[in-house]
């Protein structure tokens, strides 16, 4: 008997943070008024930095905020001891702190310089120079600054190159490689966001020679840039350039199934509202074979993912095996599985299977949507006032009532009941 789940993926969550433009919102003006409490007048005590700042520029939705500041965490703790605000200890020895301020998290990071690396950490020290700060910084878009009155600081040239689509390194592409690995795959990443056509060579070529570089990485940290690839609206800018694809397919060989991704631009709102990172990593990886369980060890994927994606693949592999899954056995399975998760299903299957139609997916959930499963109607009391006392065989007889009661079409005679806990008991 199948087993009954309460397991579903979540959905995407559409709504973001965002003020704009967002420096002149009374949640930064407060931040910016206790970070400059003591401080001369004309001191730049923080900038924005970042995705904030990239997005500000191309008039996108603001999510993250992060900032860079002469003042190191000690200093910003300090500062903030004797407010209402919350201030978490994000990243302390890489000078990292967050402060919570009206259900905003602004993540401020001390102004730093490499000291050394050896491609997988960075040596630094703490600086009071913008610019040192920013030549540390991957890639020149990655390095504009902004202040709270509104106005950009560029010491890297980088708003010329992000609204020309262009990711570029900051200085020789093979040296920042070398100096964390893990900026291949930030790379991928970037381009995938920003540019997709135009590629420079020579990044193409410092790319290949140090690919050899991000087996020295922790799994862990591949694993969470990795999803943020996987988690980008754009994803499908992967099929655009075929040498950013290929060297995507060379660090994550497991996704030999990519090509399936391409039918992201046939769904409609309801259905891609379904496409969470889970769900990509079940459209990339589950098929016949144990790829899915290999990349679950490899990358030390956690339970709860490694769990959905272990669901999937039962479920995939109950469905090529009935043909009536989504037809005669419909209210069945929905019983077992809940409407969402075989929403979730058939979506997945829509991916896999490339004769799977997208009228197809519309028709199976309009089927789900308007079954009606009734409430199993019997549990632990029913059976006490039958004679049955706690223990295992309450269980196990309700288990027998349940399989029996759903394959009669959720009904069972008196005699149908008393055959089943006579069963039991004996």
């Amino acid at each position: 008997m199948m087993k009954k789940i309460s397991l579903n993926f979540d959905l995407i969550n559409k709504f973001k943070n965002v003020f704009f433009p967002f420096y002149k919102s009374k949640e930064v003006k407060k931040l910016f008024s206790i970070l400059e409490q003591g401080e001369p007048k004309n001191k730049n005590v923080a900038m924005f930095v970042g995705g904030c700042v990239r997005n500000y520029i191309l008039k996108n939705v603001i999510d993250d905020l992060d900032l860079a500041t002469v003042f190191t965490p000690e200093e910003i703790k300090s500062k903030f001891k004797n407010t209402s605000l919350k201030v978490i200890e994000t990243g302390v020895e890489h000078g990292s702190v967050t402060i919570l301020l009206n259900n905003y998290r602004f993540e401020l990071t001390t102004l730093r310089k490499d000291v050394s690396t050896d491609g997988r950490h960075a040596e630094v020290k703490f600086t009071d120079d913008w610019k040192e700060d920013s030549n540390r910084r991957d890639f020149t878009i990655n390095a504009i600054y902004l202040d709270k009155n509104g106005k950009l600081f560029d010491p890297q040239l980088g708003i010329k190159d992000l609204k020309n689509n262009v990711v570029k390194f900051i200085g020789d592409p093979g040296k920042r490689i070398e100096e964390d690995y893990l900026r291949i795959i930030r790379f991928i990443r970037f381009s995938i966001q920003y540019d997709h056509n135009t590629l420079e060579s020579s990044t193409i070529n410092a790319i290949k020679l140090n690919l050899i570089g991000i087996k020295k990485l922790s799994k862990e940290r591949i694993l969470k840039e990795l999803l943020k690839i996987l988690s980008l609206n754009n994803f499908l800018n992967i099929f655009k350039n075929q040498e950013l694809k290929n060297i995507f397919l060379i660090i994550f060989p497991e996704f030999k199934n990519l090509d399936r991704i391409k039918k992201l631009s046939y769904l409609s709102e309801e259905h891609l509202l379904r496409i969470d990172t889970n769900m990509i990593l079940a459209i990339l990886l589950i098929d016949d074979s144990d790829n899915f369980l290999y990349f679950c060890h490899k990358y030390k994927v956690p339970n709860l993912t490694k769990n959905k994606l272990e669901l999937f693949s039962r479920s995939f592999k109950e469905v090529k095996e009935d043909k009536n899954f989504f037809k005669n056995n419909l209210k069945k399975n929905t019983y077992f599985l809940g409407k969402d998760f075989l929403k979730n299903l058939s979506t997945f299957l829509f991916f896999e299977n490339k004769r799977f139609k997208y009228k197809e997916l519309t028709s199976i959930y309009k089927d789900i949507e308007i079954i009606s499963v009734p409430k199993f109607p019997f549990d632990g009391k029913f059976l006490k006032e039958r004679g049955f006392i706690e223990g295992k065989k309450i269980g196990l007889a309700l288990k027998e009532l349940e399989s029996d009661w759903v394959e009669n079409n959720y009904s069972l005679s008196e005699d149908n009941i008393n055959a089943i806990l006579e069963k039991v008991k004996n």
